[in-house]
């Protein structure tokens, strides 16, 4: 279905949108590796999308042929019908439904699932050669609808920050992003890059930046973090799937250890993400203050009730062992991570039916980088077979993210004040979510990234 472009020539709005179209509208053989060949300004823009279908991400009925107004980067109104507003280009979505931009609450957006066959590939690697192949995981991911992502674990440290801020200042096409900046995890555990046959002496300090082996230790990394301009914390509980010598059900850092990253985080307003699989790791991480638990593979009966009593929201990467069951077996991954995917991929899916089922908070968080990224929303199909509802899964990847990442004012909703953050897709995706795996439309703080 086409799209009509409007009044594109009103004074002040085809600078800031220009600098966007070499990796939006301009035909180009592979867009997405064509550099922004100059910086553009951040939440600048103002656009008139007139939109067939509006899912809002907080009311539960979409509102049909209204026109979302956006200037200076903020959505400023909702107006009946179809408007065109005087001074601004109109986007005519007539046969579309609009949403909030999409929120990922768990990617490694600095990373890549090909790498994963030989981990010491980042011990060769540079920061800025790692900086340079996020860039285009980053406009992969904000094509894909992907507007804001949490960033939950750079190998090489502070990767995740540069990316952010290079987004931030308009030289880079990419989402929102809040990042971690490195692993909180003990030696030898799921964050720690350890690698059979490498000689712990031989492997780079850059990658183990957030290594400790009591409070006092994490205390320390975890302050560092903050200082160095972390967004949140994160803390490996439990051991990891795609790590040696780490078993997803055993725990790693005890409650002691996550209560005082926690005390660190909770005193700068920052939130502390629990990677835990296990059941005992997902109790303990909750009970020290942990905000958010990712993964959830093994979780049991208490842990959903603590969840639920405690507040803490769930985010569960459901739909990547698919792919790392067909394709990182192709890639040769190693046969120690293969095992442990068939061991939690279903497991964690059944804990899906049965949280949801009990009125525990879940937010949409994929692991992106374990699958390509601008693959995310393959999740969204997984969430509505194992118990949710299509309008379930789409608020699990907007309002209620928005409130469990802390950024409710910001992102999450089209309603007036957020940032101008609008995705379109064609269709119905509440008839069929799977629609959301083909957006159209990527508009980012009022600018056009992608028609």
């Amino acid at each position: 279905m086409s799209r009509r472009i409007t009044n594109v020539r009103a004074p002040g709005v085809v600078t800031a949108i220009a600098a966007l179209l070499v990796t939006a509208c301009v035909p180009r053989p592979s867009p997405l590796r064509q550099p922004i060949d100059r910086p553009y300004r951040a939440d600048s823009g103002s656009i008139a999308l007139q939109c067939g279908r509006l899912i809002d991400g907080v009311t539960d009925v979409p509102r049909r042929d209204v026109t979302v107004v956006i200037r200076d980067g903020r959505i400023a109104g909702i107006e009946p019908g179809r408007r065109s507003p005087a001074g601004m280009p109109v986007l005519d979505l007539a046969g579309h439904t609009c949403l909030p931009g999409l929120i990922d609450m768990h990617t490694h957006i600095t990373e890549r699932p090909e790498d994963t066959s030989d981990l010491t590939v980042y011990f060769r690697r540079t920061r800025d050669e790692q900086l340079a192949l996020s860039r285009e995981f980053a406009a992969a991911t904000l094509l894909a609808g992907f507007t804001t992502v949490r960033n939950l674990g750079a190998y090489i440290a502070w990767t995740d920050r540069a990316l952010r801020d290079a987004i931030d200042r308009g030289e880079v096409a990419g989402p929102r992003m809040q990042v971690v900046g490195y692993y909180l995890t003990i030696p030898g555990g799921g964050g720690d890059l350890l690698v059979p046959g490498v000689p712990e002496a031989d492997i780079p300090a850059i990658v183990r930046q957030g290594v400790a082996r009591n409070p006092a230790g994490f205390r320390a990394r975890a302050q560092a973090a903050i200082d160095g301009g972390a967004d949140l914390l994160k803390v490996i509980a439990s051991g990891a799937v795609l790590a040696f010598g780490a078993e997803p059900g055993e725990p790693e850092m005890s409650p002691e250890d996550i209560a005082a990253v926690t005390a660190v985080a909770h005193a700068a307003d920052r939130k502390v993400a629990a990677h835990a699989h296990g059941a005992r790791s997902i109790r303990e991480a909750i009970l020290a203050g942990a905000d958010t638990i990712e993964h959830a593979s093994l979780i049991d009966d208490e842990g959903i009730a603590l969840a639920k009593a405690r507040g803490v929201a769930l985010s569960m990467d459901i739909y990547n062992g698919d792919y790392i069951d067909t394709e990182g077996r192709r890639q040769g991954w190693p046969a120690e991570f293969l095992r442990k995917n068939i061991e939690t991929t279903e497991a964690q899916r059944q804990g899906f039916t049965r949280a949801h089922a009990a009125g525990v908070a879940i937010v949409y968080g994929t692991d992106a980088g374990v699958y390509p990224h601008g693959l995310n929303a393959r999740q969204f199909p997984v969430m509505v077979e194992r118990g949710m509802t299509p309008m379930e899964a789409i608020k699990a990847a907007t309002s209620v993210a928005a409130k469990y990442m802390g950024w409710s004012d910001r992102v999450g909703q089209v309603t007036p004040g957020r940032f101008g953050d609008v995705i379109a897709v064609e269709g119905d995706p509440l008839t069929d979510v799977r629609r959301l795996q083909q957006v159209a439309v990527v508009v980012k703080g009022g600018l056009l990234f992608k028609d």
